[in-house]
């Protein structure tokens, strides 16, 4: 695939196209791990994941992420007022979430195993 896409752009923006279609899928239980244990608003949940090397992602994406897992059931948000400026939205975990994140790992394991093994195997 990395050849295919790289056949056709150049090699960075084939990188950068390779690994938005890598996040795209881990994002999503990203945000729901980090609402494991607290609330977090949409910036802080931004910043967060903008630190954490590869996951880098914008508030342009992070937010229609977090109205699709509203609307999906898998976050539930509360309005609260901000000693520093607007009111912010918080999301939490409802229990859909989080059953959502308890399957994730071990799907994640297998499929990264599976890729692992096929990336060993043909080199």
């Amino acid at each position: 695939m990395w050849r295919m896409v790289a056949a056709s752009r150049g090699a960075s923006e084939a990188r950068t196209a390779l690994l938005a279609q890598m996040r795209r899928g881990a994002v999503e239980h990203c945000v729901l791990a980090l609402l494991r244990r607290d609330e977090r608003y949409g910036f802080e949940i931004a910043h967060i994941l903008a630190e954490a090397d590869g996951l880098v992602t914008s508030e342009g994406t992070i937010y229609p992420l977090l109205s699709r897992l509203r609307r999906d059931g898998l976050v539930e948000t509360t309005w609260r007022e901000s000693e520093s400026g607007p009111r912010r939205r918080y999301y939490r975990l409802p229990p859909t979430g989080r059953r959502a994140l308890e399957v994730f790992p071990h799907e994640w394991t297998r499929f990264r195993d599976s890729v692992d093994q096929l990336l060993e195997t043909t080199t």
